[in-house]
């Protein structure tokens, strides 16, 4: 009922919400790109896409049909790789810093199962620092980890700024030392945070100390402190404050992939590009 490459193309405008740029990805003309999803929506009896002057947009059954393709094209892969005895298979230890995992990559990675399921994807979910020392004893083949933007060898996904955050209830006195939600030490935000607050003569006292992202978020949503995370992955029951409180500028981060050189870089590179290729949204 369903063709694969008007899924495809479908696939891709929902991705980019851009007829232009969902041509440019699959290497189609956008007239094309266009006729595919009319014949879907045709198929369906139902519109998918609404488009006007302004902007390209998906409808309820849009949103409802894109996560059908997602499974399909998987399915639809997964048995022209099996049959045709190209089947990737191996194993994968994945690392990636524990904030990383509040985006779309569990997402990402459930897909990337659907589509190789003789791969054998292990995950560990730690701080930056800790992912790279065993990506570098050779106990991981590839880490997504954030650094100080340009620190680091690797594959940069997302560039982005470190935001300070609170509640919208929040209140710093004038004076006092600032009430501050870290990871332990070592870690990367909780250093920045430190070091720019001291660099502009502010004060400072450690409130909570947790190594999950789960822990930060609860303990500002209580009111309990203030948190330094990236500006991307704010939820959105939360509130950038830097400039409320004149707080200084913590820096700027990469999100980036590490892989370890001496693992089996065909399975590492089909994980590298399913995460390059989908928008790293936040899931609030």
């Amino acid at each position: 009922m369903f063709e694969p490459v008007q899924l495809r193309s479908f696939l891709a405008v929902a991705e980019t919400l851009s007829f232009t740029k969902a041509a440019e990805r699959l290497g189609l003309a956008q007239p094309t790109v266009s006729q595919h999803v009319r014949k879907l929506e045709a198929a369906a009896k139902r519109v998918l896409v609404a488009r006007d002057t302004r902007e390209v947009r998906l409808t309820d059954n849009g949103d409802a049909m894109a996560g059908f393709a997602r499974s399909i094209l998987a399915a639809h892969d997964s048995a022209a790789r099996y049959f045709s005895g190209s089947a990737m298979r191996g194993r994968l230890r994945f690392g990636t810093a524990d904030d990383l995992a509040i985006t779309g990559l569990p997402r990402i990675l459930r897909e990337f199962r659907q589509l190789y399921p003789q791969i054998n994807l292990e995950l560990t979910v730690s701080q930056s620092d800790q992912l790279y020392k065993r990506l570098n004893a050779g106990q991981l083949d590839l880490v997504f980890v954030k650094w100080v933007a340009g620190a680091k060898e690797g594959t940069v996904v997302r560039h982005d700024n470190f935001a300070w955050v609170g509640v919208e209830q929040t209140v710093l006195e004038p004076g006092a030392p600032v009430p501050l939600i870290a990871y332990p030490a070592p870690s990367l935000s909780r250093k920045l945070a430190i070091d720019a607050l001291e660099a502009a003569g502010r004060t400072w006292r450690i409130t909570c100390s947790t190594k999950q992202i789960s822990g930060v978020l609860a303990a500002v949503r209580a009111g309990i402190g203030v948190a330094v995370m990236p500006a991307s992955l704010v939820p959105e029951d939360l509130k950038v404050i830097t400039q409320r409180f004149g707080l200084p500028p913590v820096g700027d981060v990469d999100f980036t992939l590490i892989r370890n050189p001496l693992a089996n870089a065909e399975v590492i590179d089909a994980l590298t590009q399913a995460i390059m290729g989908r928008t790293l949204s936040k899931s609030n």
